[in-house]
């Protein structure tokens, strides 16, 4: 039996009735002055500002000349000729790719080339990155 919701706002839920769950109150937008409530760090209208400024401002360079205009059409023709994750599809899910991730990294001499591609969630990809990374170091 699934939840639903009758009208005074409660949850009915195998035959006992319980409230729903409350979520997290809002705070102030971030961005000084702004008067705006928001669950995230700042309101719609300053997220694209702050990621915006970002890009621009505080994100490396040498970033921006590798992932550029010239990834991002390379990314999406990717995506859209292998759509689902191909970690997940060797463990036998199907799930839809949301990144391209490099299998040798462009700081290590990778290249852009579709040989050199992975179509991956985002679940897959941070495990992988997280991986290297911990190689990495240790």
């Amino acid at each position: 039996m699934s939840p639903s919701r009758e009208s005074a706002g409660a949850f009915v839920l195998l035959g006992k009735e319980a409230a729903p769950v409350p979520y997290k109150p809002k705070n102030p937008c971030a961005r000084p002055g702004c008067p705006e409530l928001t669950s995230a760090r700042f309101c719609p209208a300053h997220a694209k500002q702050d990621t915006r400024e970002y890009e621009r401002y505080r994100r490396d360079p040498a970033i921006n000349k590798r992932y550029g205009r010239a990834w991002r059409r390379i990314r999406d023709r990717y995506i859209a000729a292998h759509p689902l994750c191909e970690k997940c599809s060797d463990a036998g899910r199907i799930t839809p790719a949301r990144e391209v991730h490099h299998i040798i990294p462009l700081s290590a001499g990778g290249t852009h080339e579709t040989d050199n591609l992975m179509s991956v969630c985002s679940p897959c990809h941070s495990g992988i990155t997280l991986g290297e990374n911990n190689r990495r170091r240790g």
